[in-house]
């Protein structure tokens, strides 16, 4: 029997940073900004600190972020899963779910991912260029925005206010 094939980003199952399967529809009905971040990255010091401003402003109004810790671009986040949630929450104060380190790109690209990015391709095609690419989730589950690292998180504020209102 085939696997039916997923629509939205509810579908999917991702393995948090213990190790442990997460269904991400617990997120289901929730505006979700699903970023790729690592810890020595030169956008690190800018789009943490943005990620939490915004995580705080409208968790209430059901806004999440989903971490998705990435080695891909330079070696950028060559720590364990624990070194990473230990430098996200200690440093940067970050509240929201940092998963288990993934692959973006490739072959081994996570099943996640391969569905973001063939939901809005990217300026360059479909892989993702470097850490910190964002993609913003309607309450559906649907791939609604996609924007490059360089593309700070409080600009797409507007974009989240609409989606929450």
């Amino acid at each position: 029997m085939a696997t039916q094939a997923k629509k939205s980003v509810y579908d999917f199952t991702v393995k948090d940073v213990k190790g442990q399967e997460v269904e991400l529809s617990k997120y289901k009905g929730k505006v979700s900004l699903i970023v790729n971040v690592a810890s020595q990255c030169g956008f690190t010091n800018s789009n943490y600190p943005e990620l939490t401003t915004l995580y705080q402003k409208y968790k209430d109004q059901g806004f999440e972020v989903l971490a998705f810790p990435c080695n891909q671009f330079g070696g950028q986040e060559p720590g364990s899963n624990e070194e990473i949630q230990e430098f996200a929450c200690t440093r940067f104060k970050a509240e929201y779910p940092v998963f288990s380190k993934v692959n973006v790109n490739g072959k081994d690209a996570d099943p996640l991912y391969k569905f973001l990015k063939s939901s809005k391709g990217g300026f360059l095609g479909d892989s993702i260029k470097w850490n910190f690419t964002k993609f913003l989730v309607n309450r559906e589950g649907e791939v609604v925005g996609r924007y490059a690292p360089t593309t700070s998180p409080l600009s797409i504020e507007k974009d989240i206010k609409k989606l929450l209102n």
